[in-house]
């Protein structure tokens, strides 16, 4: 299955999809990634180490550092990517990161190595859709798809712009604020993904501040994708070499609430 299909066929089965998220170089991380797929993820996001995660609460900010002190480079990324792509052919793989690692050696080299890898997405996190000539064009040539995120500030006027030349799914950030440290109310859940949703014909994924199986359940009522990552990351950072058993029973117990989730009547 090529790049564009996977992510397309996974947001395609019959249920929510659940997106899990662990960093690169963090552990053992190929084997921490087999312990999500396992589990029943049906999207894997791949973190990108990088010394100033904005957008990243503690958990994954401490991930990032273990990683870097680990070693751990962009061309270490994209290999772990590959033997991934190698040991699962059709699960969808989405890295996740900050703009310098992918740009540094010009657009175009990173899409080139991250396509040969079998990557299928890209979300850049201080790339704003306003600058998508930085990275957008070079993904989209590649046939990867550059993931755009919407927040509880993206309001109908910027909307639009988010939307246009977004692929895969829209990534719904649920909350103003870091990963992992705080949940938003269901309730202004529902009203943002119905107002996405109205907007666009991609599937939309919620994130930031899931934790739980009975959150992620909550969300998949109403969402198309249910995205998990500080939750998991902290099970690395406590489990270490033994994490990837931890991983697996916390994602098989979100892919249950996620799969088995009624859809609201729309």
């Amino acid at each position: 299955m090529n790049n564009a299909n996977r992510i397309a066929a996974a947001f395609a089965k019959p249920h929510p999809a659940l997106v899990c998220f662990v960093t690169a170089g963090d552990g053992d991380t190929a084997a921490n990634l087999d312990a999500l797929v396992e589990g029943g993820a049906d999207v894997i996001e791949l973190g990108m180490p990088f010394t100033d995660p904005m957008a990243d609460g503690p958990a994954i900010q401490a991930a990032n550092i273990r990683a870097l002190k680990a070693g751990t480079t962009t061309q270490d990324v994209l290999m772990i990517a590959n033997e991934f792509r190698e040991r699962h052919p059709d699960v969808p793989l989405v890295l996740m990161g900050y703009a310098n690692p992918m740009v540094r050696r010009g657009p175009e080299w990173f899409a080139q190595e991250a396509a040969g890898a079998g990557v299928d997405g890209v979300i850049c996190v201080d790339i704003p859709p306003e600058e998508d000539s930085a990275l957008g064009p070079a993904l989209r040539e590649r046939g990867i798809a550059p993931i755009r995120l919407a927040t509880p500030t993206t309001d109908d006027f910027r909307l639009p712009t988010v939307i246009e030349g977004s692929e895969g799914f829209l990534y719904y950030v649920s909350v103003a604020g870091i990963t992992g440290k705080q949940s938003a109310a269901q309730d202004s859940i529902d009203a943002a993904v119905k107002r996405l949703k109205a907007a666009t014909d991609l599937p939309v994924a919620v994130g930031f501040g899931v934790r739980t199986p009975e959150q992620a359940g909550a969300i998949a009522k109403v969402a198309d994708g249910v995205v998990v990552g500080s939750a998991l990351v902290d099970l690395v950072a406590e489990h270490g070499v033994d994490a990837p058993a931890h991983l697996r029973d916390l994602t098989a117990r979100l892919a249950k609430a996620v799969h088995s989730a009624e859809r609201a009547a729309a």
